[in-house]
């Protein structure tokens, strides 16, 4: 079993910052792939960003150039550096990770932005 909390969402004005943190603990493996997901409301839940074991990332084209995902193994802790935040990015984000074929979700973080 995997446990996934996220942190770190809240209120933010337009073009402003915020850092998204995916905290894991349990069986969890060097190996597994991280993601980050959101969802708005009335829509359905979207990919964001994905980070695997060779650090490579992937990113949706709507978030390319200003989301950063990354990750810190000492800590079992994947981030989302999020900057230039539009009103469009405002959602729920989810963190899901892939841990021996199995998916985990987290709780999910409220990120709501301003115009």
């Amino acid at each position: 079993q995997v446990q996934l909390v996220e942190s770190g969402g809240g209120l933010v004005q337009a073009g402003g910052s915020l850092r998204l943190s995916c905290a894991a603990s349990g069986s969890i493996s060097s190996l597994d792939i991280v993601r980050w997901f959101r969802q708005a409301p009335g829509l359905e839940r979207e990919f964001v960003a994905q980070i695997i074991w060779s650090e490579t990332t992937t990113y949706t084209d709507s978030v390319k150039g200003r989301f950063t995902i990354s990750r810190d193994a000492a800590k079992n802790t994947v981030y989302l550096q999020m900057n230039s935040l539009k009103p469009e990015d405002t959602a729920i984000y989810y963190c899901n990770r892939i841990n021996r074929g199995q998916n985990y979700w987290g709780q999910g973080t409220q990120v709501t932005v301003s115009s």
